[in-house]
């Protein structure tokens, strides 16, 4: 049921990700979704040898002919959006700073649409979707109040935002009509849900946050082509709509459609060098410059002190070296294993590296406080103290693989022929690596499906 749009902000988001077209964006928005998709795709290889890949497969049984990446299995359109987007949000490694977790969410849901749609997809309208996802994902989540208003009520942005940045994402490829965009944003609201619950024990749960969004931006997008209508009056202030149930502060509806086609939200994304909670990051990046700076070793560091806000505390203050979930939540054990292992990436969370006793030992010399001044999302403080007494300290305001502080061109390629290589044969990682190079270039984007398939679940779960 088509219905006529008016003027208000979701109606002219609703045509601005209808009409998107490639040759609107600018090159270099082009150029680094690019890098966001070739990021999201190696991270979702690379989960499909975690453990919760490896549950949520077992649970489902999926059968289709939609790829599972990393894998030879194949699920429906649904199903693989679903676990796609588990892998790709498995190991911490997948981009943020946009719904949160977008890539996640919107890589697994359009490259299930490929399957829904009569011809071929080029790689110049996969970029397009991708842009639009990220667009509306960021624009739902400022409108909302932000990160600390939305998620410092307890939800998880990833899940309840993430749906509406699939669905936009899957319109837009799908090539919905400005009227059925909006119901399937709008229809996508229905499908929202996420909450911070799994940070008081360790919980698996945040990993099928993405996956869900995937899943139910892909189901709200297919509905709204088929005329389902979605709530007309879900971002006006009224009881029941989006705004007035998922925050409780004041909103700023028009946020998601200012700046349209001037201001692309991708550029707000980041990479994720390390395998942990974002507010982790910087505290890593701190430490390294510390060290760096005074040609200090980590065996010289006598105690390290964290000063942090009240909501970076809740949610990664914990001294936890026990499960791989709860692990890569916590701030404390990031800086123990960069100090233990010269490493915060993927290989500092394995098995036998969460249990070392350097990584123990560490931990104990870590003193955390909360300072109540400052604004909910700063970066946390770090002070290092030597042996001899010395002491230094340094805040990182945007950690790196953000604009301010990026991950160079070899470092973003290495990060992702590792995480690759963990599923699929070396010769195809290369091979993937430059058809994403490329992507613009190609005429069906089967083809990087194709090249995804791999052999994880015969290796063993990385626990």
């Amino acid at each position: 049921m088509n219905r006529s749009l008016a003027d208000t902000p979701i109606d002219r988001l609703a045509r601005f990700i209808s009409d998107l077209g490639y040759g609107s964006i600018p090159e270099s928005v082009v150029a680094k979704t690019k890098v966001h998709i070739a990021d999201t795709l190696g991270a979702a290889i690379a989960g499909a040898r975690s453990q919760e890949f490896a549950s949520t497969l077992q649970a489902m049984h999926p059968a289709g002919s939609t790829q599972l990446w990393g894998t030879s299995l194949a699920g429906s359109s649904r199903d693989s959006a679903f676990i796609n987007g588990v892998a790709a949000h498995a190991f911490e490694l997948d981009d943020a700073g946009g719904c949160d977790h977008s890539g996640a969410v919107i890589m697994p849901a359009v490259f299930s649409a490929l399957y829904e749609v009569a011809q071929p997809v080029d790689g110049k309208r996969m970029i397009t979707a991708v842009v639009a996802g990220y667009d509306a994902g960021r624009r739902i989540l400022e409108a909302a109040g932000g990160y600390d208003a939305h998620n410092g009520i307890g939800w998880h942005s990833t899940g309840t935002c993430g749906t509406f940045a699939a669905a936009a994402a899957v319109a837009n490829l799908l090539g919905l009509d400005a009227s059925a965009t909006r119901d399937a944003m709008t229809l996508a609201t229905s499908l929202s849900s996420g909450l911070w619950a799994f940070i008081h024990d360790g919980s698996q749960a945040k990993k099928l946050h993405a996956g869900r969004a995937a899943e139910g931006g892909l189901l709200a997008a297919l509905l709204a082509a088929k005329g389902f209508a979605g709530p007309s009056r879900v971002f006006d202030d009224v009881w029941g709509g989006f705004f007035t149930s998922f925050n409780k502060s004041a909103c700023q509806p028009d946020l998601l459609a200012e700046g349209l086609g001037d201001v692309w939200k991708v550029n707000r994304a980041v990479l994720k060098p390390y395998a942990s909670c974002r507010g982790a990051h910087s505290a890593v990046d701190a430490l390294d410059d510390l060290l760096g700076e005074t040609a200090r070793a980590p065996d010289e560091i006598a105690r390290i002190g964290l000063r942090m806000s009240g909501m970076l505390a809740n949610m990664c203050s914990a001294k936890v070296a026990g499960a791989m979930a709860p692990t890569q939540m916590s701030l404390p054990y990031a800086l123990a294993a960069r100090c233990a292992f010269g490493t915060a990436g993927l290989q500092a969370y394995t098995e036998g590296r969460r249990q070392h006793p350097d990584v123990q030992a560490m931990m104990e010399r870590i003193d955390i406080s909360v300072d109540a001044s400052m604004d909910a999302m700063a970066e946390p403080v770090v002070t290092l103290t030597f042996l001899d007494g010395v002491t230094v300290e340094r805040m990182v305001p945007r950690a790196t693989g953000s604009a301010e502080r990026p991950m160079s061109p070899p470092a973003v390629a290495a990060k992702f022929r590792e995480l690759a290589a963990m599923s699929l044969p070396e010769d195809q990682v290369e091979t993937l690596w430059r058809r994403l190079g490329s992507l613009e270039e190609i005429s069906d984007c089967t083809e990087i499906e194709a090249l995804m398939a791999g052999h994880a679940e015969t290796l063993q779960t990385l626990r």
